[in-house]
């Protein structure tokens, strides 16, 4: 090829090739300039000396030789001396000149001579940059050569001679050490491997690198040390590092609906990722739901309460202001007011300009640490009102904030700002709907003749609303009490609305006396009806479970029936907990299906549990597994003298332990029974005569009860309700009278299902006058219907017992009029 020449079958550029004119004696007749260039040596200083002085190793002819010094230049690979002193190899061809004792050398640089060339002038150039830090060590790890010649930050200088520990603490240098070591043991390289550095002096000052490492070896592959390179990382972490607060912040913060737990997923991110304490300070009037002053005029600031406190460094200091306590008023200086009105961030602030700011040393000892040396405080500003502030110190960790961080504080305290805001507004409505629900609700706890009853009631948390849950406890005519609880479908303001409603109607409807079945039937009705009036997209919303029963204490029955509701459980005198086995119809709002009634015999010492789906729909458990669990918890609760109170709240407490996300109910009935001894019961046949005898059976018992104030009031009524009994409805009239300590009832029961009517008799009406003596005469009447027949009840206090004989002549002359 042209321009080529070969050399050991290798094609050498001709321009490459050095020629040298040897005379016989071997000294150098010409020097051509590639020669010049090989060698480093113009021709003047080598033409008329011998070649073999330029030889890296001469090698002397042997005595047989009579050519001398020539036979010292042999053909083939030759090492010659570079004027630079190093070792340049090359290749040598002889090319005789015919007829003259004069020779000609082609020398031309080796392959390897300029591999060796080439690594030299990568040494030299990366030695010779400053971008990408080069470090060569030998075997025993001491610095060889560098081209780290400038101090960074402040930092050791790494110089030729030093080791790892001169420039880092002795943990970090330690662990480079074993990296490096393993390098040199197995040839493997290291690779972009970041590291930390400390600083050898303790200040805590910290600073990362990118490192890579080969080993060095000689031509025998005999290691001779490590060459390393890094690069400083220490701002890409940082910008990484910012990367992931910003989203963690995004995942976490906003997750609740609670002002409180917001604010402490807030300091809980900036610790210790970005600082070593954090705190957050919400307005109060935030934390009760309301909004904070619009209009913030000097010295006119919000009062701040610390709801939040996050420290890397160990517990809270006791000398700052602790969770829950009030912070104090800042003085009116620009920089405040800016951040107050503006939500200008505040940053790099150290302690000492902090008290130059404010002046007040009390106040800064409250606010700041001890050791805090930098300080970033961002407002929480969200839809034009200041909500609080959010503060992150620096104590442990040296560097100060930069800018950097001072606008990922900002960032995140303007995105939590929202969440804060959204809390506040979940945080209002709900105390709304919670105030609502709980003024709809009874009172929690009844005694009656009947049963003595305890009601608890927790509202939905952990981000859910709350729910239409209610509970009930009725006293019905007759000594006996309705019990009920039900849930609402639906949460929120609506949802305990309509519970207020379903609550009213049921106590309407429980004053008519329906039976247990026929009363949800109504209330299923009404239900529909809410629908009806509903927008069509939230009619399949609307509807509820409930359970009503009714409890007689005369005779230990309790009659039941469910509108798609968990069945009640019964605890036993013994303490064994059993559900009571119902067949529930439908939720409420579903109609054209009937409920049916389910009676069951409560024993004197017994307990009626009632209860909502929430308290056995709970986490991940299923409802048949809540159940079994509320069971067990029921039957270690009440066996012992605990009082029903005491033991609904210790269901509540263990059904509470995590938050609810549905709304909790539960509703504790001990019955009680009517002595024998307080219930007299007759039957008497369809005889106008047997009216006399009714009263003097009346009239005797009560002498016995020591009732005998209550007798003429207590015979008339009697008299009245069976000579009615026996003229409309015919056939054996039952009469019962019982009574407890407050209450004297008085039944009739007939075989009729007409409704008695009250109305005022005329001056000429011969009758009509029996139902308006016997509701002056009684406290309350009424009647009920069963399955053939009535019953006509009255009742009348005890503890008024005696009406006298002006108020009975005024009873009698007002129903003669």
């Amino acid at each position: 090829m042209a321009g080529l020449s070969e050399h050991d079958g290798v094609n050498i550029p001709a321009d490459e090739v050095a020629v040298v004119l040897l005379d016989s004696a071997g000294i150098v007749q010409g020097w051509s300039r590639a020669a010049a260039e090989l060698l480093g040596r113009p021709a003047e200083q080598v033409c008329g000396r011998p070649l073999a002085r330029l030889l890296a190793e001469p090698v002397r002819g042997s005595g047989a030789d009579t050519r001398g010094d020539f036979l010292a230049v042999p053909a083939g690979r030759v090492a010659f001396r570079h004027a630079s002193g190093r070792t340049v190899d090359t290749t040598v061809d002889e090319v005789p000149l015919g007829g003259s004792s004069q020779r000609v050398l082609l020398v031309a640089p080796s392959r390897e001579d300029g591999e060796q060339e080439q690594g030299s002038s990568l040494l030299t150039a990366l030695l010779a940059q400053s971008l990408l830090g080069v470090v060569l060590f030998d075997t025993e790890l001491r610095v060889v050569r560098t081209n780290v010649i400038a101090e960074v930050e402040g930092w050791p200088l790494l110089r030729p001679g030093h080791r790892l520990g001169d420039v880092m603490s002795p943990a970090d240098a330690k662990d480079v050490g074993d990296q490096l070591r393993q390098v040199l043991d197995t040839g493997m390289p290291l690779l972009a491997q970041e590291q930390r550095m400390s600083a050898p002096d303790g200040s805590g000052r910290e600073r990362y690198v990118s490192v890579s490492a080969f080993r060095l070896a000689d031509g025998h592959d005999r290691p001779t040390g490590i060459a390393a390179f890094f690069t400083d990382s220490t701002q890409q972490r940082r910008a990484r590092r910012r990367t992931e607060v910003g989203h963690e912040a995004s995942a976490r913060i906003g997750a609740s609906l609670d002002v409180t737990r917001t604010a402490q997923d807030i300091a809980d991110v900036l610790v210790p990722a970005l600082g070593d304490m954090a705190s957050v300070e919400i307005a109060e009037s935030v934390l009760e739901g309301e909004e904070p002053s619009k209009a913030i005029r000097p010295g006119d600031w919000l009062r701040l309460r610390r709801v939040a406190v996050s420290s890397a460094t160990g517990p809270w200091p006791a000398e700052l202001v602790p969770v829950g306590g009030v912070v104090p008023r800042f003085p009116d200086v620009p920089q405040v007011r800016r951040a107050a009105i503006q939500g200008d961030t505040v940053y790099n602030t150290t302690r000492q300009e902090m008290l130059d700011l404010l002046g007040d040393p009390e106040l800064i000892r409250a606010v700041m640490p001890e050791r805090g040396h930098s300080a970033v405080v961002s407002p929480l500003y969200a839809r034009g009102l200041l909500l609080g502030f959010v503060a992150v110190w620096r104590t442990e960790q040296p560097e100060p904030f930069e800018q950097e961080d001072a606008d990922l504080v900002f960032d995140i305290s303007s995105r939590a700002a929202l969440s804060v805001d959204n809390a506040r507004r979940y945080t209002r409505e709900h105390r709304a709907a919670v105030a609502l629900q709980q003024r709809l609700l009874p009172r929690a706890t009844t005694s009656t003749a009947a049963a003595e009853s305890a009601s608890c009631y927790v509202p939905a948390g952990g981000g859910a609303d709350i729910s239409g849950d209610w509970f009930d406890a009725i006293p019905l005519p007759s000594l006996r009490v309705a019990f009920v609880v039900g849930d609402v479908f639906g949460h929120g303001l609506h949802a305990a609305a309509t519970m207020g409603r379903l609550r009213t109607a049921i106590r309407t409807l429980a004053d008519l006396e329906l039976e247990p079945g026929e009363l949800l039937i109504h209330l299923d009705d009404l239900v529909q009806q809410l629908a009806d009036e509903a927008d069509p997209e939230d009619r399949d919303t609307i509807g509820a479970t409930c359970l009503y029963a009714v409890y007689d204490p005369l005779t230990g029955s309790c009659a039941l029936a469910s509108a798609g509701h968990p069945p009640p459980a019964v605890i036993g005198p013994d303490g064994t907990a059993r559900p009571v086995e119902v067949s529930p119809g439908p939720p409420l709002g579903v109609g054209g299906m009937p409920f049916e009634v389910t009676t069951v015999a409560l024993e004197a010492g017994s307990t009626l549990a009632l209860y909502t789906d929430g308290l056995v729909e709970r986490g991940s458990r299923d409802a048949d597994q809540g159940t079994r669990d509320l069971l067990d918890t029921l039957t270690s609760l009440c066996r012992g003298d605990r009082t029903l109170e005491e033991i609904g709240r210790a269901v509540m407490a263990r059904a509470a332990e995590a938050p609810p996300r549905d709304d909790m109910a539960l509703l504790l009935a001990r019955p009680r029974l009517l002595p024998a001894a307080d219930i007299a019961d007759w039957q008497f046949p369809d005889d106008p005569a047997a009216v006399a005898e009714a009263r003097n059976a009346v009239a005797r018992r009560l002498a016995e009860w020591g009732l005998d104030d209550l007798t003429f009031t207590t015979e008339l009524t009697v008299s009245e309700l069976v000579t009615n009994a026996m003229r409309y409805a015919g056939g054996t009239v039952g009469l019962r009278l019982f009574h407890d300590d407050t209450t004297l009832v008085c039944e009739v029961r007939d075989s009729s299902n007409t409704q008695p009517r009250l109305r005022r008799a005329l001056a000429g009406d011969e009758g009509g006058r029996g139902l308006f003596l016997v509701a002056q005469l009684s406290r309350r009447w009424g009647s009920r219907y069963h399955h053939s027949g009535k019953t006509i009840w009255a009742e009348q206090p005890i503890d008024d017992a005696a009406t006298s004989d002006t108020g009975l002549t005024a009873v009698w002359d007002s129903a003669t009029l």
